[in-house]
């Protein structure tokens, strides 16, 4: 509305929604997910994402593909954290489009995933909006009691570390806007991870055993590797010469004479839904035989000092980043 100061995604949760949090098991809501201790063992592991038409999908994106991304982010949170998926609760914001037919494809997405992932629906709510379609879930894991890792735990001496390739969403957003020129193969890859990125599930285990801290890569490289600094009370420096590319997104990167600049695009793009994270340099040969086990590829892009924020460098030197990352009004 006119003349009314709306906040920013971080500063509305910070000062509306993070006093209503419960002071040990919503983490001041500065992670991605809540911890509530249980009775045996284990501590029960909860995340929340909500994707919108036209912010996280576009009107054409086909119903089930959605149906997916929105349970892909939410897995991918809880691989970040070194949890365990089980179960999941649905609210469906179902548009004047989503007819019968729309809600059986969308359906049917949710099946296929839930199948693959091995989890179960437990509960939700259906209604009918006049605005944009839009979905929620809340992803229900388990993890060892105290061992979900979370973003505060980087120290100085840690190495930085992310699973996959950096930029394959952001591209994939504008292969489906059309924007790219690149061999029809290469667009229907970055359509593909698009719509339908991979979480890292495989890697939760690893995760759990020897990060100190960790984060899905959503907002962008630098946007979500700034948190961790923020959590943690560190300083993290990257290297973007290193960001791990695709064979498509190498073939976009080639194109392109500003090779700062389309690093900067890849790393603050977003929607990777990879896993960033830190640990001791002692464990790097342990985590590479781990990744290489998984036939996933793991980059080590920076270090943990001393100080706050993050650094990103290019030739040596560091760059300035108006624009970290992606976020929500």
């Amino acid at each position: 509305m006119a003349g009314v100061d709306v906040a920013g995604e971080f500063e509305t949760i910070r000062r509306l929604f993070a006093p209503l949090a419960h002071p040990e098991w919503g983490r001041g809501l500065r992670d991605d997910v809540a911890v509530v201790p249980s009775k045996k063992g284990h501590d029960l592991v909860l995340t929340k994402d909500a994707i919108v038409e036209g912010v996280h999908f576009l009107p054409a994106d086909p119903l089930d593909t959605v149906a997916r991304k929105l349970m892909r982010v939410n897995l991918s949170d809880l691989a970040a954290k070194g949890a365990e998926p089980f179960g999941y609760l649905l609210a469906c914001h179902w548009s004047e489009r989503c007819g019968w037919p729309e809600r059986m494809t969308f359906v049917d997405g949710l099946r296929a995933d839930q199948t693959a992932f091995g989890i179960a629906l437990m509960g939700g709510d259906t209604v009918v909006t006049p605005g944009p379609a839009s979905f929620s879930m809340t992803l229900l894991g388990w993890a060892p009691r105290g061992r979900t890792v979370g973003r505060a735990g980087a120290r100085a001496g840690d190495l930085v570390f992310v699973t996959g390739n950096i930029g394959d969403g952001w591209l994939g957003l504008q292969a489906a806007q059309e924007k790219l020129s690149l061999e029809p193969d290469r667009v229907s890859a970055l359509l593909e991870h698009y719509r339908t990125p991979t979480p890292r599930v495989e890697f939760a285990a690893v995760v759990q055993d020897y990060a100190n801290a960790s984060i899905d890569v959503s907002d962008g490289l630098i946007a979500d590797l700034g948190h961790l600094a923020d959590a943690s009370g560190v300083r993290i420096e990257i290297d973007l010469e290193v960001t791990p590319r695709s064979a498509a997104g190498q073939a976009w990167y080639d194109g392109r004479v500003d090779e700062q600049s389309a690093l900067e695009s890849l790393v603050t793009g977003g929607d990777d839904y990879e896993i960033a994270f830190t640990a001791r340099a002692g464990h790097e040969a342990v985590l590479r035989r781990e990744a290489e086990r998984r036939h996933l590829r793991l980059t080590r892009i920076g270090q943990v000092v001393a100080g706050q924020g993050i650094v990103a460098r290019f030739g040596g030197a560091p760059i300035p980043m108006d624009r970290p990352g992606f976020t929500h009004g």
